[in-house]
């Protein structure tokens, strides 16, 4: 779930796992189990699906609880990154605008939470793989990068999406491969098409498996 750029740039920058909450960065030992970020750095963890799993998990539980709902509702709280914030009002907008089988809403019980603070690596979406989910928005690195582009890549890894670092700016998956010189916040057809696929069968599978849980 990273943002590459040259190898220069992701030195500097990176991307992984730490400042929780007040921008602090936490120790190696911390990091959790699955991670990926805006910036592409050597060994990253493999931790594309494993966000959008547990979202799916989590969702499809509150659903199976309330089985009368009438969407599939992501919801996140971005309390935890109040700079950010129109950034992140700009990205939901973008992608509900963008995919027909999932919403992404603000509001509490969330599936996941932004944070935002200081960390040499960069920002990341992260997840423990036990439902915890979060993304974390670096200040300095959303000065270089366009921010509302950064929180958009992100929240794709929540939805399901692998980062792409080789393919052109029109891909919201090549995060910071085509340079600071890309603006372009939106998904391309094929990503959206891409979610909307894993939201129709990933979710009905995952709430399949709620119910039978529920049903105990």
């Amino acid at each position: 779930m990273a943002f590459s750029t040259s190898a220069r740039a992701a030195a500097a920058l990176g991307l992984g796992v730490a400042a929780l909450g007040l921008g602090t960065a936490a120790p190696a030992s911390a990091a959790p189990a699955a991670e990926a970020g805006y910036v592409a750095k050597s060994g990253a963890t493999g931790g594309d699906s494993a966000f959008f799993q547990a979202v799916l998990k989590s969702v499809a539980e509150k659903r199976a609880a309330n089985p009368t709902a009438a969407a599939v509702t992501v919801v996140y709280n971005a309390s935890g990154a109040p700079t950010f914030s129109a950034q992140i009002a700009r990205s939901t907008q973008i992608w509900n605008s963008s995919v027909t089988n999932v919403r992404l809403q603000s509001g509490s019980n969330a599936d996941f939470t932004y944070r935002e603070g200081n960390d040499s690596r960069g920002s990341y979406a992260s997840t423990d793989g036990r439902g915890n989910g979060y993304i974390f928005l670096d200040y300095r690195q959303n000065q270089q990068y366009n921010s509302t582009r950064v929180a958009s890549h992100e929240t794709g890894h929540v939805l399901g999406l692998p980062d792409n670092y080789t393919a052109p700016c029109s891909k919201l998956m090549s995060g910071g491969g085509p340079g600071t010189s890309c603006t372009n916040a939106q998904p391309d057809a094929t990503e959206r098409n891409r979610v909307n696929q894993l939201w129709a069968g990933g979710f009905a599978a995952a709430l399949d498996k709620a119910m039978e849980k529920a049903a105990r």
